[in-house]
C-alpha cells in the first residue's frame, strides 16, 4: 500500500509501504495492506511506518494531531506537524 504523511508545508513522506501504527484519539491501532476504508482522528504521539512483512525494518515519526484517511490501497496522515526520529 502507499502511504503519504503530509503536513500544511510539505510532503514528509511517500512509498510503498507493508502497513502503519498511528496514536489514536482512542488508542493505538494498525492499518496493513489491503485495509477497508476508513478515517480517523490522530493525536499527538508516535508513528511507526512497518516496510515490510516481517516487520524488521520500521521508520518513526513523532506527529501532531491531525487525521489519517484510508481509501484504495492508500493511506494519507494529515498532521499540523512532523518530524522524523
Amino acid at each position: 500500500m502507499t502511504l503519504e504523511i503530509l503536513t500544511p508545508e510539505r510532503k514528509l513522506y511517500s512509498n510503498e509501504v507493508y502497513g502503519v501504527q498511528l496514536p489514536g484519539v482512542n488508542g493505538l491501532f494498525e492499518i496493513l495492506d489491503r485495509h477497508a476504508a476508513m478515517v480517523s482522528a490522530l493525536k499527538p504521539g508516535r508513528l511507526k511506518v512497518l516496510k515490510d512483512r516481517s516487520n524488521t525494518q520500521h521508520e518513526f515519526f513523532t506527529i501532531q494531531g491531525g487525521f489519517v484517511e484510508v481509501l484504495n490501497n492508500k493511506v494519507t496522515v494529515l498532521v499540523e506537524g512532523a518530524s522524523a526520529i
